[in-house]
C-alpha cells in the first residue's frame, strides 16, 4: 500500500525537516512539503497531492493540524480520499481510515461536528425566541426600511462571501476550465471536473457557468473560455476527455485514468462500463495524433 507523506509549515522561519523525517520513518517513499497557513484550504501542493492519489494509496501526516485546522476541512479531505478508494493516517493521532479503529474515531469526530452544529442552531433559535418575547425585532433596521445604503452593504457582503467560497474550491475547477475551454463542450468539462470529487462537492452545469462568469468578470480567467465550443467529431470525444484527464496530471497511470472514467460513468468505445488500461492507451495515442495532448 503506497504511503504518500504531506508536511506543512506556516512560515519561512520554520522547517518541515522534522516532519519529513517522521514521515520517512513511517514508510513514506514520497513526501510533499508546503509552506502555507493551515487556515488556507486552497493550498497548491495539497491540491496536487489530492488530485494524484489513486485507489489504495494512503495520505500520511505527522499530526492532524498539519493537514487541517478545522474539523470540517479534515472531514472534507478524508471524504475526497475515500471517494478515490484511498486512505488517511495521522502518525501522532489515533486516525487510520484503513483500520476499523480509525474509521470508528472518524465517525465519532463526524458525530461531534454534527452535534456542535445542532447546538449552534438551537442556541440561535432560543436567542431569537427570547428576543421576540421582549419585543425586540430581529434583523437589520436598514433592511426593513429598504435603505439603499444598507441594501448595498448586504449585496457586497454576499458577493464577498460568494467569492470566498469560490476561492476555496478554485483548485477543483479553474485548471480544467482554463485548459479545456472552449475546445470542449461544457457538459464534458463538467464530467471531468466532477470526476475526482465526492458527491457532496460536485458541480451542476449552471453553478459552474456562474462561477466561470464571475472569474472572467474579475479577470481571473480569460473571456475566451466562454466562447462557443467548436463542433467535434463523435469519434474524437473520448480522446478529448482522456486528454483532459491526463493533462490535469501528466503522471497519472493508465489504470488511474481507467478508474476515473468509470467514476465518471463514461462508456468505452464498445459501450462497456469497465475500462481497461489498453483501451486508455489506444485513445491517448489517438489524442496525441489529433494534437490534443501538450
Amino acid at each position: 500500500m503506497p504511503l504518500i507523506g504531506y508536511a506543512r509549515v506556516s512560515t519561512e522561519d520554520q522547517t518541515p525537516l522534522p516532519q519529513s523525517q517522521a514521515l520517512k520513518s513511517a514508510g513514506c517513499a514520497e513526501i510533499h512539503e508546503e509552506q502555507a497557513s493551515g487556515g488556507n484550504r486552497a493550498r497548491p501542493v495539497l491540491a496536487r497531492v489530492l488530485e494524484r492519489v489513486t485507489k489504495g494509496d494512503t495520505l500520511v501526516v505527522v499530526r492532524i493540524d498539519r493537514l487541517a485546522r478545522s474539523l470540517s476541512h479534515l472531514l472534507e479531505v478524508i471524504e475526497r480520499l475515500e471517494a478515490k478508494g484511498a486512505f488517511f493516517r495521522s502518525i501522532e493521532d489515533p486516525i487510520d481510515t484503513a483500520s476499523p479503529q480509525g474509521k470508528f474515531t472518524l465517525q465519532v469526530l463526524g458525530a461531534a461536528a454534527e452535534f456542535e452544529r445542532a447546538l449552534i442552531r438551537e442556541r440561535t433559535k432560543a436567542g431569537l425566541a427570547s428576543a421576540r418575547t421582549k419585543g425586540h425585532v430581529g434583523g437589520n433596521p436598514g433592511l426593513r426600511a429598504r435603505d439603499p445604503s444598507a441594501l448595498r452593504k448586504v449585496r457586497l457582503a454576499r458577493q464577498d462571501g460568494y467569492m470566498e467560497r469560490l476561492n476555496e474550491t478554485a483548485q477543483d475547477w479553474v485548471p480544467h476550465v482554463r485548459r479545456l475551454r472552449p475546445d470542449m463542450a461544457w457538459e464534458d468539462v463538467l464530467r471531468i471536473v466532477n470526476g475526482p470529487l465526492p458527491e457532496a462537492r460536485r458541480w451542476t452545469q449552471s453553478r459552474l457557468l456562474r462561477a466561470v462568469k464571475t472569474y472572467v468578470r474579475d479577470g481571473f480567467l480569460p473571456e475566451s473560455v466562454l466562447a462557443r465550443a467548436g463542433r467535434r467529431e463523435t469519434d474524437d470525444r473520448l480522446p478529448a476527455i482522456i486528454a483532459g484527464i491526463k493533462g490535469a496530471d501528466p503522471n497519472m497511470t493508465l489504470q488511474a485514468i481507467s478508474d476515473r472514467l468509470e467514476t465518471m460513468r463514461e462508456r468505452t468505445p464498445r459501450g462497456r462500463s469497465k475500462w481497461q488500461p489498453s483501451s486508455v492507451k489506444m485513445l491517448l495515442e489517438r489524442a496525441e495524433k489529433l494534437g490534443l495532448l501538450d
